[in-house]
């Protein structure tokens, strides 16, 4: 059995669906099947690591979101039929997709963020695409979506119909992403950065104003003005859409030395960055999934969370939530989380608790054996 599978719009293993791929493929074993990997040619060596017996196929020379488009709808046919392949799997079937698959096709679908708000706040994809996305989706033969959040999505924004669809959540790796000692130190030092403690944590790519980083500096300013703690606020993630409008929020701030943007941060530094913060704030106006909660909880980090899209599913009972479009709201439960030691503690407790319910392992035995029946092995 061939399986084909889609390394586009992956990023290079750096963005959430990247590092969605890089954990598959670490536990895809390569003697339940032949697994081919297809995608820009700078990727060619981006999963060597975790999948060295895998061989990767280099396609669509002409970069773009356009040109890439376009190779799924005219050149991947083809491509498929002169591999043989037995099935497709997409990893990113939100963003890429081709119209028809000449074999069996499973997409993985994160958010439907291209499709939430108005043309001001929804997240970029590119005329072609956006007009063909929901044809393309409705033609998988499977599609796993990671919350129930986006199934239900897909069922009324693309109209696919429900037995098609199986919610498959995410996992996180409890190797990297657990509880660690804390100690008295007051500068937390992370190659190449070194962060004076304490320090509230953001982690998410600076995209305004679907993250809504603008509203947490909003709060961190009435938090820092009625409590006066020392407190600094750290964003860390790489720029993309309209960042510079958050910048210039954080550049006109008060407590503007306290705000500090790390830029894209080192998945491998990432857990030790979680373990040190205070508290974490996932401000988002949407989330397919919320894998930042997830992380910060495993870390035995408090979370507050907007109570939006899927994070209430993501976090359950075991975050502190506020509206996302109310500074004041989102500076009451900072307030409440730093000053409340039992409250900290609970939330903590919780968190833990809810963290454990996730797992690689889980999430890529079902999505190999959805893969597998679809192929039909």
């Amino acid at each position: 059995m061939k399986i084909g599978l889609d390394t586009f719009a992956c990023d290079g293993g750096k963005s959430g669906v990247g590092m969605y791929l890089t954990q598959l493929l670490k536990r895809f074993k390569p003697s339940e099947a032949l697994f081919e990997l297809f995608g820009w040619e700078y990727d060619r060596y981006t999963y060597s690591d975790v999948a060295p017996n895998f061989e990767f196929i280099p396609q669509c020379s002409i970069h773009g979101r356009t040109a890439n488009s376009i190779w799924h709808i005219y050149k991947y046919p083809k491509f498929a039929v002169n591999r043989q392949f037995d099935a497709c799997f997409f990893p990113a079937a939100h963003k890429h997709l081709p119209y028809r698959s000449p074999c069996p096709a499973i997409g993985v679908v994160h958010d439907m963020a291209a499709y939430y708000g108005d043309r001001k706040t929804r997240v970029p994809l590119g005329a072609l695409l956006r007009m063909m996305m929901p044809n393309s989706l409705r033609r998988l033969d499977r599609i796993i979506a990671v919350s129930g959040w986006v199934k239900q999505e897909l069922i009324e924004r693309a109209r696919v119909k429900e037995n098609r669809i199986e919610v498959v959540p995410n996992g996180i790796d409890h190797s990297s992403f657990y509880p660690r000692q804390r100690n008295e130190e007051s500068v937390l030092l992370i190659q190449p950065f070194s962060f004076r403690r304490p320090y509230v944590l953001c982690v998410s790519r600076i995209d305004h104003p679907i993250k809504n980083h603008s509203r947490l500096i909003e709060a961190f300013n009435i938090f820092k003005e009625k409590t006066k703690y020392p407190h600094r606020l750290v964003m860390a993630g790489g720029d993309s859409n309209n960042a510079s409008v958050v910048k210039d929020i954080a550049s006109s701030s008060p407590w503007r030395s306290d705000i500090f943007f790390t830029g894209h941060f080192p998945i491998k530094s990432l857990p030790e960055l979680y373990a040190g913060a205070d508290f974490v704030v996932v401000p988002s106006m949407y989330e397919g999934f919320g894998m930042g909660v997830i992380e910060a909880m495993a870390c035995g980090v408090p979370v507050l969370c907007a109570r939006a899209a899927s994070l209430p599913e993501a976090a359950e009972h075991a975050a502190l939530y506020f509206d996302p479009s109310n500074a004041e709201d989102m500076a009451d439960r900072m307030i409440t989380i730093s000053s409340d030691r039992s409250m900290y503690n609970e939330c903590r407790r919780l968190g833990l608790e809810r963290a454990k319910e996730y797992s690689w392992e889980t999430c890529v035995e079902r999505t190999l054996q959805i893969i597998y029946e679809t192929a039909g092995k």
